[in-house]
């Protein structure tokens, strides 16, 4: 039994890609028996700073939850290509006015 629960865990797991000979972390798409905590830390960061908020946010507001330098237009839009990964794996919802919220 330990042995299948421990094959189902490794299938759900993102398997990593290459992407310019670089190995990279692929964001699984959610599916009714995945768990954030198969998402890296830095994106189960990101999902729990949109939980917290009283609201919808901007990556601006997500930027200072988590601790990245929003000051810096560098360093936010990565932030904002990882919730829009988010948004493309089912993880969260972008609203039209470009505010994130976690999914109903």
């Amino acid at each position: 039994m330990s042995e299948q629960l421990a094959g189902e865990r490794a299938s759900a797991a993102p398997m990593p890609g290459q992407v310019g000979g670089q190995a990279v972390m692929l964001i699984p798409h959610r599916t009714s028996g995945l768990e954030e905590a198969t998402l890296p830390p830095d994106y189960q960061r990101i999902l729990a700073a949109v939980r917290q908020a009283a609201g919808p946010v901007m990556a601006r507001e997500v930027g200072e939850a988590v601790g990245v330098d929003v000051s810096v237009r560098a360093k936010l839009e990565p932030l904002r290509g990882k919730l829009v990964r988010l948004v493309d794996r089912g993880w969260l919802r972008k609203l039209p006015d470009g505010r994130f919220t976690t999914r109903l």
